[in-house]
């Protein structure tokens, strides 16, 4: 999606970001390690189509994503816009938080259709080790869930911009869902801890358990770690 292709959210915690064409070798390193690829059910790409992925994430009106760094300097001026590269480089990139919107099958009567009712799936990525148990994961969870709420408005638009569903007035988000492999204990017990709840014990053909939340934006303010980002420019 467009709608954050030029800001930023910033925390005590960390730093998310648009993904922009510089991130694109750190990820790419990233996604040969085959804990990695195992942990998020990922294949590594050739790099040409990493670069081409990178910009369906920056374009496509039913994708958006953020890159996860460590936060700004305490000192950091936020009224001044900020750099790509300046913040983001690779050493201070951590992982990276997605949301992919689909339509969930419509009950309305034929003739008469109503919104569609998406779901949105989350997939949350810490990369490397050393960042991994330092409550990243949980901090960028908690952000970007109430930036998907707080600007539902603003990305139901822009999916109804691109889609080829009949105008029938903005989409409804009817749930957020993670779908995680079963044996990735610490993914699922972090998406539980801020409310998610599996839809059942058993695991599908993938070995995924799926996970789900529909509370309103008031109900994930009250998060454990939710702090009020700050909302800066970015310019890459």
């Amino acid at each position: 999606m467009r709608l954050n292709e030029h800001l930023t959210l910033s925390t005590n915690k960390l730093l998310l970001l648009p993904y922009s064409a510089h991130h694109v070798p750190t990820y790419h390193t990233w996604i040969q390690d085959p804990a990695l690829q195992a942990a998020t059910a990922s294949e590594p790409l050739p790099l040409d189509q990493e670069y081409a992925m990178q910009r369906s994430w920056r374009t496509d009106h039913d994708k958006l994503t953020f890159i996860i760094c460590r936060p700004l300097p305490e000192d950091h001026d936020p009224s001044k816009t900020l750099q790509a590269g300046q913040h983001d480089s690779a050493e201070k990139m951590v992982g990276d938080i997605n949301l992919f919107l689909f339509e969930q099958d419509s009950e309305a009567e034929e003739g008469h259709p109503g919104p569609a009712k998406l779901v949105g799936e989350i997939e949350l990525m810490i990369a490397l080790p050393l960042f991994q148990r330092q409550g990243y994961g949980r901090a960028a969870l908690v952000t970007f869930i109430n930036y998907v709420l707080s600007n539902w408005p603003a990305i139901a638009k822009e999916y109804l911009a691109g889609s080829k569903s009949v105008d029938a007035g903005l989409p409804q988000l009817d749930h957020l869902r993670a779908r995680i492999n079963q044996t990735n204990l610490r993914s699922i017990a972090l998406f539980e801890n801020v409310g998610f709840k599996k839809t059942g014990e058993k695991a599908n053909y993938f070995g995924e358990v799926e996970l789900r939340w529909s509370g309103p934006v008031e109900e994930a303010r009250g998060f454990r770690g939710w702090e009020e980002p700050k909302v800066l420019w970015y310019r890459d």
